[in-house]
């Protein structure tokens, strides 16, 4: 199967965010200068035998135009995403939104769920965990849950297809219920013959490679349940160690660049 990364733009924001006390004030340096930096937006294309598997559909065109709340734009800055939309992301790789046979929302967050207006009142299956779907209503319509949530993104005619637990999606394409930045996270074990290694995608498991690799913590703000995010971490690093698999984070700038256009 043919595996595609999608170039979705860069949002700028602190780099705290992603890693717990990057810059904390110090007794010699009690004013330190704080990292402003950037984080990639992307979106897998799994041309698979049995069917084209878009994962997440990314930032909303208008998010820079006011349809991000201003506090949240403020916060998570994305500049251009008018030039990065979902259509433009596929055609670079030789693909359009109607090749499209099922879509995965691995969570709901408006960076990551913004494309789904694309599959509204289509028949093509969106799958999403429980867990996920019913955070996102309780978040986005009532005080409750956080605010990264925008029901403009998912409260749509969408062809949901609710996921328990972990399932396979497709021979060789597994999901993995990965919780702790959100309560209903998906991961993927997508299994490759031949040449090319096994993909483990964690994706918001881990921001950062230094989240995964040198076992940084993220920022407070961007974990629902610690305890949880711990556990997937720990059942991220044991499939890992026992199949050899690249792991691909969430928003790593330089491992974006490096592996695009050579999965």
């Amino acid at each position: 199967m043919e595996v595609h990364l999608l170039d979705r733009g860069q949002i700028h924001a602190d780099m705290n965010f992603a890693l717990d006390a990057e810059v904390a004030a110090v007794h010699s340096n009690q004013s330190p200068d704080l990292q402003y930096g950037e984080y990639a937006v992307w979106n897998l294309l799994v041309d698979h035998p049995e069917g084209t598997v878009l994962w997440d559909t990314g930032v909303h065109p208008e998010a820079a135009d006011g349809y991000w709340p201003r506090p949240l734009f403020e916060a998570f800055a994305h500049h251009d995403p008018d030039e990065h939309d979902l259509a433009t992301a596929l055609d670079e790789v030789g693909y359009a939104v109607a090749d499209v046979d099922l879509v995965v929302q691995s969570h709901l967050h408006l960076d990551h769920a913004g494309g789904l207006h694309n599959f509204a009142g289509t028949d093509v299956p969106v799958y999403v965990h429980r867990r996920e779907l019913e955070h996102a209503y309780l978040s986005a319509k009532s005080p409750a849950g956080d605010d990264s949530y925008l029901a403009s993104d998912f409260d749509r005619d969408i062809n949901w297809q609710v996921v328990e637990g972990e399932r396979q999606l497709l021979p060789g394409f597994e999901l993995l219920h990965v919780p702790g930045h959100t309560p209903g996270l998906l991961g993927a074990h997508i299994q490759r013959e031949g040449e090319n290694e096994d993909l483990l995608v964690a994706g918001d498991v881990a921001f950062l490679a230094e989240n995964y690799e040198e076992k940084r913590e993220m920022g407070a703000s961007l974990v629902y349940d610690s305890r949880a995010q711990a556990e997937s971490l720990r059942k991220l690093r044991d499939r890992e160690r026992r199949t050899g698999a690249t792991v691909l984070y969430g928003h790593d700038v330089d491992q974006f660049e490096r592996l695009q256009g050579s999965l």
